[in-house]
């Protein structure tokens, strides 16, 4: 058993994503009432020899090709990979299961599937698993209920899986997983913000540091956090950055407000972050940002002219908030596609380095932020 633990930004329900590319000897094609130029009836599936045939080379040529094997002459490469797209060929995965003895399937804990950012990760991984051939059943999980973790976890132990890769983000989870033996390999995406953490950055501060550093460059020194639940990873990770980032800059940090990561939660925090006298707001979620948005709106409280607000995630709305946001963009469909790619090294190549690398996180400055007003 191996396991692998990588920070990045991060049922019941089930989902399974097929895989489908083109490896192995036994196929299955197209099926069409009508027979091909050379005679083949296509009422039955393509076979490699049919392939080898249309494109003149030898069905070890094919095969060669099909299982990613090098030494094939450019010209033949060409032939081949026009021949399999004319003949419409499709893997037979069930005779590659049998053929091989293993099933090339996947399993993947997750949360929130319907939430723009764990999608995302969600569909990055599930892209490079269908490329690589392998199925990925999708299991979705409350993160923190004890219960719906325990069953999930039951669930993907009980399966003929050859990996697993599980979000983790929440304490909750975090702990279950740690204490769980797993007898395949598995990649635990731990920490939401890999690069908040202290000395991680290499030179100008990315993610949260970020904000904090263009709200200074603003002339802003009264700003506050309105941060995540404790209980979440990012939302810890967060808050830590905002408090170090504000002493770096020679400032002293304010009272951290919480919400849930919801929009309801920012609009209901905003009474309590107004009382603490600031100019701008670093909110940890986009969607928390816009409900403190529209309680300053209902206010009369002017962005940015009287009050700054920045977000985190740059959810697909974020540039059309009113005004638009300044958020920190990460880029969770490549982070999943990462963290699946070390999964597959893993399983594949189980002695090479299989240390994922994630997108560094980038300022997005738009509207919502400005110069700290004149009267402050």
């Amino acid at each position: 058993m191996s396991k692998s633990t990588y920070a990045a930004p991060p049922i019941s329900s089930h989902c399974a994503v097929t895989g489908n590319v083109y490896h192995g000897s036994t196929v299955a094609g197209r099926v069409s009432s009508m027979a091909t130029d050379d005679g083949r009836d296509r009422t039955r599936p393509a076979t490699i020899y049919d392939v080898a045939r249309m494109a003149e080379v030898s069905h070890q040529t094919v095969s060669r090709y099909l299982a990613g094997k090098g030494g094939i002459r450019p010209h033949n490469r060409e032939r081949v990979e026009a021949a399999l797209k004319a003949l419409s060929y499709r893997r037979n995965y069930t005779a590659r299961s049998l053929a091989t003895n293993r099933t090339y399937r996947l399993a993947a804990l997750g949360y929130e599937l319907s939430g723009t950012s764990p999608g995302k990760v969600m569909q990055g991984a599930s892209e490079v698993a269908r490329q690589a051939g392998y199925s990925l059943d999708i299991v979705s999980l409350d993160p923190m209920n004890d219960t719906d973790i325990g069953d999930a976890l039951d669930l993907v132990q009980n399966r003929d899986i050859e990996g697993i890769l599980a979000t983790a983000p929440t304490e909750t989870l975090d702990r279950a997983l740690e204490t769980l033996t797993l007898p395949v390999p598995t990649v635990v995406v731990r920490d939401a913000d890999l690069f908040e953490r202290p000395g991680s950055r290499e030179q100008a501060p990315i993610g949260l540091p970020a904000l904090v550093k263009h709200l200074t460059d603003q002339g802003h020194r009264r700003i506050a956090h309105l941060a995540g639940p404790p209980a979440w990873v990012a939302g810890q990770q967060r808050a830590d950055a905002y408090l170090r980032a504000m002493r770096e800059h020679g400032l002293e940090p304010l009272p951290i407000v919480s919400g849930d990561w919801t929009a309801r939660s920012g609009y209901a925090a905003a009474p309590d972050i107004l009382r603490l006298d600031v100019t701008a707001v670093v909110a940890a979620n986009d969607r928390m940002a816009l409900g403190l948005i529209r309680w300053l709106h209902e206010q009369g409280i002017v962005i940015p002219g009287e009050m700054s607000v920045v977000g985190y995630d740059d959810v697909p709305e974020a540039e059309f908030f009113y005004p638009p946001l300044t958020t920190v963009r990460l880029d969770f469909h490549a982070i999943g596609a990462a963290a699946m790619r070390s999964l597959l090294t893993m399983i594949e190549h189980p002695d090479v380095e299989a240390r994922p690398r994630f997108p560094l996180p980038e300022l997005v400055v738009r509207a919502s932020s400005g110069p700290v007003p004149d009267s402050k």
